[in-house]
């Protein structure tokens, strides 16, 4: 039953909070107006709406298949979450965000857009630090510990780290 409802609420947590971060809000910005930009950033933008799609729906699955909780702090997982991308880098979710709303201001040839995507990563990492990781620390302890040791913030490892059991 915690698995339906980490389910059904990571989906809703989805839609509402990436959702307006990386969707509504680049579109209050830019109206998604593209303007006249280099053929080649543009491109790098669309390769980062891909990837980042594709790292926040994994992101989101694994705190609720893995986790068996959701990203809120309202519903938390019950088990700290280091697999899958989670092996290279601490923040994924976070990173797939600002790779969203970086690729729209890359698309759109729209400034505004990629200063709103430095304030949010600026945004996500005060939150981090000030709040998602003693409130880690608190709940998983010396597990959380080793992660962080071994696991970047924000640059991911070339190599997954294999410390937690090695599953991916």
């Amino acid at each position: 039953m915690r698995r339906v409802f980490a389910v059904l609420g990571s989906a809703l947590f989805l839609a509402l909070a990436p959702g307006t971060v990386a969707g509504l809000a680049p579109w209050w910005i830019s109206r998604w107006h593209v303007e006249s930009w280099w053929l080649p950033l543009r491109v790098f933008g669309g390769l980062l709406i891909a990837a980042g799609t594709l790292v926040l729906l994994d992101s989101f699955a694994r705190f609720a298949m893995k986790g068996l909780g959701t990203p809120a702090p309202v519903f938390p997982t019950r088990y700290l979450v280091v697999t899958g991308l989670y092996r290279y880098v601490r923040n994924p979710m976070y990173v797939a965000v600002v790779a969203l709303i970086a690729g729209q201001g890359l698309i759109f040839g729209n400034m505004q857009v990629l200063e709103y995507a430095a304030l949010v990563w600026l945004a996500f990492h005060l939150f981090v630090v000030a709040y998602e990781e003693p409130t880690l620390r608190g709940t998983f302890g010396p597990e959380y510990e080793r992660f962080c040791k071994n696991v970047s913030r924000w640059i991911p490892r070339v190599t997954p780290w294999q410390g937690h059991n090695g599953e991916a």
